[in-house]
């Protein structure tokens, strides 16, 4: 079953991060889809930046902050 890369961007609050995942791409059936750990990886990432854990976000993906942007 071939794997390929893919980035899943997550936004939650003033953070958006990216998480890299693999796409498992299968004849028929629901393909592609993720890992079960990278299922966990994303809702590990969403998780932290919901409670505001930036160190562990970190640890799992590419973190960015939001700013408004003011005219």
């Amino acid at each position: 079953m071939p794997k390929r890369p893919h980035t899943k961007l997550i936004h939650e609050g003033q953070y958006a991060a990216e998480v890299d995942v693999q796409l498992i791409d299968e004849d028929g059936g629901w393909s592609p889809y993720l890992s079960v750990e990278d299922a966990q990886k994303l809702d590990e990432v969403r998780k932290a930046l919901l409670r505001e854990d930036i160190k562990r976000a970190l640890e799992l993906a590419r973190v960015f902050e939001l700013t408004p942007v003011r005219l």
